[in-house]
């Protein structure tokens, strides 16, 4: 297991995260999945409840949690849901400063720099090749942050839809896409949006060795304050669930929910069985952010180039029926969902079935 992600943070502020892991599962699988006993809880209560139902209406369970360390394939394997990293990698700061893309109803950031340096694949790496021509970005973008360093380019395939609600859900497969030694991560995810695009918060999915620290899914949150960037699984987030926090490891190629609703003052974050935690609406100070206007979902590759060496979903191009999803968007308190699916690249591809769900993905330009 890499310990990548010491000294790779392009900003030093440090946020603290009220959490603690628990131990729920009793399922049989082997001694590098399951504790022999729980792990004690140590958090102190947040100041906030969440919603008696999660999003789509099931009663909170506490999910099927592995021994901390274990693989997303030896999750699946056992039959559970989530793990925390490995000891050494788990003991990094919650709040990583690393690439993150943002897409508008028309828009999105098509490239950013940053002073992160992707680290060297795992010891299960995903193997990268070289490039191939490219066709250029289809879509016009957001204009770039001056900061200085190595230029990230984002691409996307991405459903989407204007729609005042108290927020989404939406369930997404979990893969383990390969990731170019080059690029940064490779993710899916369920944002919800202010109108203007501006003010959002996430949840989802990434292989990302800067935050990660390993080749492996793993669960993120995120959100931004006036289009500026914060960080990954920390920057105001708060720990509610003693089972299942930001940053662990996912069952491979499985399908889990993912939602976010707006409720007591906060964005609330819910996966699988559990309410995860939330973003407290003083985050966003004086702007009123506290229904969504926009709501969209999407996989997103973060590169090096524009030319990338990293798959998205499952690397399957969209008109393979095995290929990735993301499906049954639904809305509490809005419209009937509508979604438009579009991608700005040509190097992966998106399939509506519906206007709930699309299959998307690819292999990249190598």
């Amino acid at each position: 297991m890499l310990k990548s992600r010491r000294g790779l943070l392009a900003a030093s502020l440090a946020v603290a995260v009220i959490g603690a892991i628990g131990v729920v599962s009793t399922l049989h699988a082997g001694a590098e999945q399951i504790p022999d006993e729980p792990a004690p809880a140590t958090a102190a209560a947040p100041a906030l409840r969440p919603p008696a139902e999660l999003p789509w209406g099931a009663r909170p369970q506490r999910v099927k949690r592995g021994k901390d360390g274990a693989t997303s394939k030896a999750l699946k394997v056992a039959g559970l849901s989530v793990a925390a990293p490995a000891e050494g990698d788990s003991g990094a700061p919650a709040d990583e400063y690393a690439p993150k893309g943002r897409s508008n109803k028309s828009t999105f950031l098509r490239t950013a720099k940053t002073n992160v340096v992707p680290p060297e694949p795992s010891a299960d790496p995903s193997e990268s090749a070289s490039d191939s021509p490219s066709a250029s970005p289809s879509a016009s973008a957001f204009a770039s942050p001056g900061s200085s360093g190595p230029t990230v380019n984002f691409i996307y395939n991405v459903g989407s839809q204007a729609a005042v609600s108290d927020g989404a859900y939406v369930n997404l497969t979990i893969n383990k896409p390969r990731l170019g030694k080059r690029d940064y991560h490779t993710l899916a995810e369920l944002a919800v949006q202010s109108a203007d695009g501006n003010q959002i918060v996430e949840v989802g999915w990434n292989v990302d060795r800067v935050v990660n620290g390993d080749d492996d899914p793993h669960m993120f949150v995120y959100h931004w304050v006036n289009r500026q960037t914060s960080c990954y699984n920390g920057c105001g987030f708060v720990q509610y669930s003693r089972t299942v926090k930001p940053g662990d490891t996912l069952a491979v190629d499985q399908q889990k929910r993912f939602g976010i609703q707006f409720y007591n003052d906060a964005w609330w974050v819910a996966y699988d069985t559990e309410w995860v935690g939330y973003f407290p609406a003083k985050l966003w100070g004086d702007v009123s952010f506290t229904k969504t206007g926009l709501v969209q979902v999407f996989g997103e590759v973060a590169a090096s180039s524009e030319k990338p060496c990293t798959e998205m979903g499952n690397g399957r191009n969209s008109d393979d029926t095995t290929s990735a999803r993301i499906g049954s968007v639904a809305y509490l308190n809005g419209p009937t969902p509508d979604i438009v699916v579009r991608t700005t690249s040509d190097y992966y591809t998106v399939a509506q079935l519906s206007t709930r769900t699309f299959r998307y993905g690819g292999r990249g330009a190598c």
